[in-house]
């Protein structure tokens, strides 16, 4: 039998989705300390709650996107935690094929567009014109059980926020330019895990309106008996 709560469950769940086009408007300070306040509920191995977050607003996320942009199109790339393609197994590139494919479908950029996803990209380094974004750090070991435990923190985020009508999207690409945020910010430690940009959704661009699919079940899950 599914009770009300199940079903509000379900409903918030299956309702969050990433948002890459933002209405000006901020979010009163008030339901900002909120959202944060039930994240930091999450759980975490022996309650370590080993993440660090860096709220950024106002004229301060002007800067960062600012100097985001100057990095990036100086290829100043400094991830704390190494990336490569190679890190995806063939299922997970097809997966990923699959979501670039439709997303950039519904942009109206070809695959061969390159100037047109540069320009993207830009967007992306802005936060999609979020009023605000955090920054979520991993401790400075960068051990992977820790690491795991700002996952956590990070979906408790985003469900929380959903829960109070805010919109977001978390954002590995902000994570390439670690040492432009920490030095634009006054960050001393942790290694910077991703970003997430938030604020109201515009409800006029079809971007927002792009569903992506799962995976079937039993494709990821398997039940022992």
């Amino acid at each position: 039998m599914t009770t009300e709560l199940a079903e509000t469950a379900g409903r918030l769940i299956r309702g969050r989705r990433a948002t890459r086009a933002f209405l000006p408007d901020p979010v009163p300070q008030e339901t900002i300390e909120a959202v944060f306040g039930l994240a930091g509920t999450a759980p975490s191995n022996s309650n370590a709650q080993p993440w660090q977050v860096e709220v950024v607003s106002g004229a301060a996320r002007d800067e960062l996107a600012d100097a985001l942009v100057a990095a990036h199109q100086a290829d100043r790339r400094t991830p704390d935690f190494p990336y490569d393609d190679s890190i995806y197994s063939p299922v997970h590139q097809r997966r990923r094929a699959a979501f670039g494919a439709t997303l950039y479908n519904a942009l109206g950029i070809g695959r061969g567009d390159r100037d047109l996803r540069a320009s993207y990209d830009l967007k992306s380094l802005r936060f999609y014109d979020a009023p605000h974004v955090a920054l979520l750090y991993a401790p400075e070991s960068g051990d992977p059980r820790l690491t795991a435990d700002v996952g956590m923190y990070a979906q408790t985020l985003l469900l929380a926020m959903a829960a109070h009508g805010i919109a977001s999207c978390p954002q590995g690409m902000l994570s390439f330019y670690s040492e432009t945020v920490r030095e634009t910010l006054g960050v001393s430690g942790g290694k910077l895990l991703l970003g997430i940009s938030f604020g109201y959704a515009d409800p006029d661009d079809p971007i927002n309106a792009v569903e992506v699919g799962r995976e079937p079940l039993l494709e990821t899950t398997r039940f022992h008996r």
